[in-house]
């Protein structure tokens, strides 16, 4: 059907009084770009799940796209060869989290399925440790992460806590793509659902459990109780587990930003709730010249990510996501091999776009460094090859540039939860020797070598959009650059149809002279093309300068 069709169809079949409400606007408006927009296409399914706007449509987030991707989730579930296979559900603040939440648990009890939902919201890395330590076929996670407001999504994950590997997605499309939206979805009553026992509450110990996890990840021997910390939940998920963990190793004196305290879909005090920005952290920030912490800690809305800030000078510096990585790596290194307690063959894991910086950290530590493709999913798939050999010891700590950490093997994707916890002995390490996280971040610069990196995106939104960074992409494989800001390309490394043991990725690689490169590659949940510079300069400057017109350049090739 053409975008009209299906448009009208939507008009003539829904029910939902709010949805409803919206196309009867649409419809009034005429205007025919926001009526495409919303039916051009089928919100893709993929390895992320599904993410989009909210609204009428299916290219938006609604109960009944929702509902699509649940009864084809029923149906993949039901050709398992286990006739007992449950599901985990999680959600986070964002708005109709919990409805879709709700939603997804009635589809599949319709179907005889049982599920286990979280009786309120939690972070996501809760949700991998709810999938493997319930013993369930499938989790669900009802979240868009740290994208703005209008945003929401559904991941879904495999029986080890991972997210669903491209196999079991495509699976599960095909199952998708057979239901009609409209007449194959089966449902019923939530609260019926639970009277049935289709539906559980998932019970506190299973919370517990998780942080019992965290704790057991903990590397300082000292106790931390003197920090001072300001830390910001974004209005999402983190407040609960991130404090109950930081009190548990005896972090107390924790003031938290009130008007980001408690859970708040609309983000009101930062439309984008990603602690990778300034703009998220103001304020935060605001609290720190009040109270004056040793360190400003901010969680984005599902407790994925992990974004720091401290003072130096007049001024908060932020960290990068690839600068917490390598803190973290040298001081879970340093201290495990002070309390004796390295693994024979330790490996840490990132991804091909974060800092090679990473790299000469982990020599110095005779740590064994596996580079995999990006999305935390792959990291998750290294534990589970180190498990294989029945020796998941041996994985020491896994990151993306992107904010994500992992220590320890109890959940299998991004754990803001564990990383605020060794943020925080970190920070009062450094402390005590009269260090910030900042200047402990210059002192490794000044032992390895000076690295810039930086990440650019570049949004194109609607149908347009997407044709653009189609023909962007091809563009970057069929014009073979010979040079980047003036640095002479040495060499191009296209991962489309896969690169050694990784598998193919729509990303390319352009190696400069000097050591310096760029990567640039679609996003996985945005309408976005994100180009990922890495500079190497004899000092901070020189790096800063590099990366500058690398940058400059690439910015220019996305008009």
């Amino acid at each position: 059907m053409c975008f009209r069709e299906l448009f009208n169809q939507w008009c003539d079949r829904v029910s939902d009084p709010v949805l409803k409400a919206e196309l009867d606007e649409m419809n009034q408006s005429g205007d025919e770009a926001c009526i495409e927009d919303a039916f051009y296409q089928t919100l893709e399914f993929g390895t992320a799940g599904l993410r989009g706007v909210l609204g009428a449509g299916t290219n938006r987030m609604n109960i009944y796209t929702v509902g699509q991707a649940t009864q084809g989730i029923a149906n993949y579930i039901m050709q398992l060869p286990s006739s007992d296979n449950t599901v985990a559900i999680c959600y986070d603040s964002r708005i109709n989290s919990e409805l879709f939440a709700h939603t997804a648990a009635a589809v599949l009890a319709a179907n005889g399925i049982r599920s286990f939902v979280y009786p309120r919201l939690e972070p996501t890395p809760a949700l991998s440790f709810a999938t493997r330590y319930l013993k369930c076929a499938i989790g669900i996670n009802v979240t868009a992460s740290h994208n703005p407001s209008k945003y929401n999504g559904y991941k879904v994950y495999g029986p080890d806590g991972c997210q669903i590997t491209a196999e079991i997605a495509d699976a599960i499309t095909n199952a998708i793509v057979s239901v009609d939206i409209f007449d194959d979805v089966k449902t019923m009553d939530f609260d019926e659902a639970l009277n049935q026992g289709l539906v559980s509450f998932i019970d506190e110990k299973v919370l517990d459990a998780f942080l019992d996890a965290v704790y057991e990840q903990s590397v300082y021997d000292k106790d931390p109780g003197n920090l001072k910390l300001v830390y910001t939940p974004l209005n999402g998920t983190g407040l609960e587990c991130v404090t109950k963990i930081l009190n548990r190793i005896g972090v107390s004196d924790i003031h938290v930003v009130e008007e980001q305290a408690q859970p708040d879909g609309n983000f009101p005090t930062c439309p984008y709730p990603n602690p990778e920005n300034r703009d998220a952290l103001e304020k935060g920030i605001d609290l720190c010249e009040k109270v004056h912490p040793d360190l400003l800690l901010a969680t984005d809305p599902d407790a994925d990510r992990v974004g720091i800030a401290v003072k130096d000078g007049n001024d908060y510096q932020l960290l990068s996501g690839n600068e917490v990585g390598v803190l973290l790596l040298d001081f879970i290194c340093r201290m495990r091999r002070k309390a004796n307690t390295m693994p024979c063959d330790p490996v840490a894991v990132t991804t091909i776009v974060s800092t090679s910086l990473v790299d000469d950290v982990a020599r110095a530590y005779d740590v064994e460094v596996r580079r995999v493709l990006t999305g935390f999913k792959y990291i998750g798939g290294v534990i589970a090859e180190l498990e294989d050999t029945g020796h998941p010891e041996r994985f020491i700590f896994g990151f993306e540039e992107s904010y994500g950490y992992l220590a320890g093997t109890h959940a299998r994707d991004k754990d803001a939860v564990v990383a605020s916890m060794l943020i925080c002995e970190m920070a009062e390490y450094y402390r005590t020797k009269g260090k910030n996280l900042y200047q402990a971040m210059q002192d490794i610069y000044k032992t390895y070598g000076y690295h810039h990196n930086r990440t650019l995106s570049f949004t194109f939104e609607g149908s347009a959009g997407a044709q653009k960074m189609s023909d962007l992409m091809s563009a970057f494989r069929t014009t073979a650059l010979s040079a980047v800001g003036g640095f002479v390309v040495e060499s191009i490394v296209d991962y489309k149809e896969g690169v050694g043991t990784l598998p193919p990725a729509n990303v390319i690689e352009f190696v400069l002279e000097g050591g310096s490169k760029a990567i640039v590659r679609p996003s996985g949940t945005e309408p976005k093309i994100k180009v990922y510079v890495f500079a190497v300069g004899r000092s901070a400057e020189e790096a800063k300068e590099i990366a500058d017109v690398i940058s400059s350049d690439m910015s220019g090739r996305m008009a």
